[in-house]
């Protein structure tokens, strides 16, 4: 595998061009949001002009707009590992798990128990709470204070025959954490458990694989991983199909539409197939030994629109002779791009975490081992003695360099930690269009301040 074209990539996100006060913008701001591929506004401009209708009509846009809406579930599930019939969208994450939560609902009986985590993301908490009014009995599993890691001792025993669901992020927003999923759902599915996912800030740093992963649900949101907001859901088909979502009485009953409320964001969708045939081409780029097929594919996806983008599938093909190509489709480059984004990341991630810790007075919540990299993402939050995080991103803004500061929603944490009432954290969030002359311009940054 080659090593990604740092220029190559840059060049495909105009966003980067920017400048502030003078000096070139540099966005450490990624777990927030993650800038877009030329190809993705190209895509939501294409839509709107070409295809803009509502589902199912009888005429020439709405078909596009059918078109784009499959599109869309077949990219994902490229990208998830997954069938596409187990691809449910929605306005964003929150909103999609609220959704499961109150379908989840119809079945707890009081008594039932449902594990969270100190470590995730409020909208990974919250929705869970609200089955309290069913009688369910929320548990919080614990975190090692001294590295930010899930208490994995704690959540054995916690968990019991009376688990219901295990909600947890694959990884910590707003520290990098990278949970033990596998072990996390042995134990869960041991006691007839199921396992939600948040996978919103895992999604854009390393490849996912929802079925070899053996969760029940996982939950993403596009706009982190270089697409506009979309929130996605995966699910067992055989939950769809057995759940009764909320939905009203003339909507759709089939599976995965029955659980998309209204109508769905169509030019957002267009825009994350643009952005997963961005990530499809990076693939390429790392692993040249990817087939004509697929290439020819995407080059023809950008000339007569996304809705014909047309590749071997992985995982979902009904012929069992499509097979041997499958792993040159889109799912194999996907995971080539993943797996090189990763790779590099940890790279960043050595570059940034040692210098940080040369730095007087700065502490880093998290891990930062290097051997131990594997086990997060380039997430570091910081602080600064006699500091405040809000003064420390205003004064790295004024200089272009952005960051984020606060809770993150990942309020659990922050009070675990002791910071909440003192401003949270500051957070640096590096994806792979960084580099690692910006990290130097950071910590020279950070030195001066």
């Amino acid at each position: 595998m080659e090593s990604l074209d740092l220029k190559w990539i840059r060049g495909q996100f105009p966003a980067l061009n920017q400048k502030i006060n003078g000096q070139p913008a540099i966005f450490f701001d990624g777990p927030g949001g993650t800038q877009v591929p030329g190809a993705v506004l190209d895509a939501i401009s294409d839509y709107l002009v070409r295809s803009n209708a509502n589902a199912h009509g009888a005429f020439a846009t709405s078909a596009r707009t059918d078109a784009v809406i499959t599109a869309a579930r077949v990219a994902i599930a490229d990208f998830l590992g997954c069938s596409s019939d187990e691809v449910v969208f929605g306005a964003n994450m929150t909103t999609l798990t609220l959704t499961l939560s109150r379908a989840i609902a119809r079945t707890i009986q009081p008594g039932d128990e449902i594990i969270v985590t100190r470590l995730d993301h409020y909208a990974n908490v919250s929705p869970w709470y609200a089955l309290e009014e069913q009688g369910a009995i929320i548990r919080v599993v614990d975190i090692h204070v001294t590295d930010c890691t899930l208490d994995m001792s704690d959540l054995e025993q916690q968990i019991n025959s009376r688990t219901k669901l295990v909600a947890v992020s694959y990884a910590s927003n707003a520290v990098g954490t990278i949970n033990d999923l596998a072990a996390i759902v042995r134990l869960a599915h041991a006691v007839g458990a199921w396992v939600f996912v948040d996978a919103v800030h895992y999604a854009p740093h390393a490849p996912i694989n929802v079925h070899a992963l053996d969760c029940d649900f996982l939950a993403c949101s596009a706009y982190k991983f270089f697409a506009p907001h979309v929130g996605i859901l995966y699910g067992k088909r055989q939950h769809l199909e057995n759940l009764q979502p909320y939905k009203v009485k003339p909507a759709s009953n089939e599976v995965p539409s029955r659980w998309e409320n209204g109508t769905l964001n169509h030019e957002g969708l267009a825009g994350v197939v643009a952005a997963i045939n961005y990530l499809t081409k990076l693939g390429c780029h790392v692993s040249p030994t990817m087939n004509n097929e697929l290439v020819e594919a995407l080059m023809e996806a950008d000339k007569e629109g996304l809705e014909h983008f047309q590749c071997p599938r992985f995982l979902t093909s009904e012929h069992p002779d499509a097979i041997a190509s499958a792993y040159h489709s889109r799912r194999a480059a996907l995971v080539a791009a993943m797996s090189a984004i990763q790779q590099y990341e940890r790279e960043l991630s050595h570059k940034l975490i040692s210098g940080l810790l040369e730095i007087p007075g700065l502490s880093i919540y998290g891990i930062t081992e290097p051997h131990r990299f594997n086990w997060r993402t380039p997430t570091v939050a910081i602080r600064i003695a006699g500091k405040s995080p809000e003064n420390i991103a205003k004064d790295l803004g004024d200089r272009g360099i952005f960051t984020w500061n606060g809770n993150f929603y990942a309020l659990g944490l922050t009070e675990k930690l002791g910071l909440e009432t003192s401003g949270g954290l500051l957070r640096i969030g590096l994806v792979h269009y960084n580099s690692m002359e910006e990290i130097v311009e950071l910590l020279e940054a950070m030195k001066e301040i």
